[in-house]
């Protein structure tokens, strides 16, 4: 009885084991079965806004006052660049972007001339004011968006402002009263410096109406409206007078 006892479990494993070896079992993928999630067919591209700023009215910079001494042989200066411009949209998008940290800019002072004559930035930008003159100066500002006075300092030494409010920051030297210059601070990222034949661009416009608004020399014309479609580009022309 003992043997038979055992000859029936023997057959019993050896028939399950045949049974599980005809089956078709096929393991599970770990990974490739995990689908990405797909682009909505429904997205918007962003677009652009670009065109031409001509400035049709005369603009002379300020005349140099000469200095004790040089003997009546002014050294040569540099000439701020006045018909460069500044495009932006009157207001952004809301939700077009994260606030982040805006970085660094400069604005040097240099043949008695401050580089650049006109400065763009996000609010949160530390502007850095470098003295490449072998004399003094002193930057300072009276604007309502930011006040501040550095103080004189002499060649190779450099002063920095962080600007965190939006608005127009005028800037002057206390020592050279022709020395003056703009900072434009911007609530978002939606703007553009015109190059050297007035031509802007201004990229990753989201879908959308809009006002857009040329500056130049504290004179700003009345806002355009423009359309930007999905992922396309659009023209838009100023003339300031």
């Amino acid at each position: 009885m003992k043997d038979a006892s055992t000859l029936f479990v023997l057959c019993s494993l050896a028939t399950l084991a045949a049974s599980a070896a005809s089956s078709s079992v096929v393991p599970v993928p770990l990974v490739s079965s995990v689908a990405r999630p797909a682009v909505s067919a429904g997205a918007q591209a962003n677009g652009a806004i670009r065109g031409r700023v001509e400035i049709r009215r005369v603009v002379t910079p300020m005349e140099r006052r000469p200095g004790v001494a040089e003997l009546g042989t002014p050294p040569g200066r540099g000439v701020p660049d006045l018909r460069r411009s500044v495009v932006y949209l009157e207001s952004a998008p809301r939700g077009a972007f994260e606030p982040s940290d805006a970085g660094r800019a400069v604005m040097d002072q240099r043949n008695e001339t401050f580089v650049p004559h006109v400065l763009a930035i996000t609010a949160g930008t530390t502007v850095d004011f470098p003295n490449s003159d072998r004399i003094y100066h002193n930057v300072f500002s009276l604007s309502k968006t930011k006040s501040f006075d550095l103080g004189r300092y002499a060649v190779g030494r450099s002063k920095a402002i962080r600007f965190d409010r939006p608005g127009i920051v005028r800037v002057f030297c206390d020592i050279h009263s022709h020395m003056n210059a703009f900072i434009l601070v911007f609530s978002h990222p939606f703007y553009a410096m015109t190059d050297t034949e007035g031509r802007y661009r201004i990229d990753d416009v989201p879908p959308g109406a809009y006002s857009v608004v040329a500056w130049n020399e504290g004179l700003a014309s009345d806002p355009k409206p423009v359309t930007v479609a999905d992922g396309a580009t659009t023209e838009l022309d100023f003339s300031l007078r």
